[in-house]
């Protein structure tokens, strides 16, 4: 289901990937973290947060 899949704002993104929420701001701000904006809020999706750093090589 899509709603379980949502997280609202940048701290929420944060807890669920393991960065803070200044960096979850600045890749989000760079176009690196897919994002949907609604206003002033954020949201991002768990499935596009876990290909977005799976795809990352460190």
């Amino acid at each position: 289901m899509l709603s379980n899949d949502l997280l609202a704002g940048a701290v929420s993104a944060a807890k669920y990937s393991g960065l803070t929420p200044r960096a979850i701001y600045h890749l989000a701000e760079k176009g690196e973290l897919p994002v949907i904006r609604k206003g002033r809020k954020m949201y991002f999706r768990k499935s596009e947060l876990d290909a977005a750093f799976s795809s990352t090589t460190a």
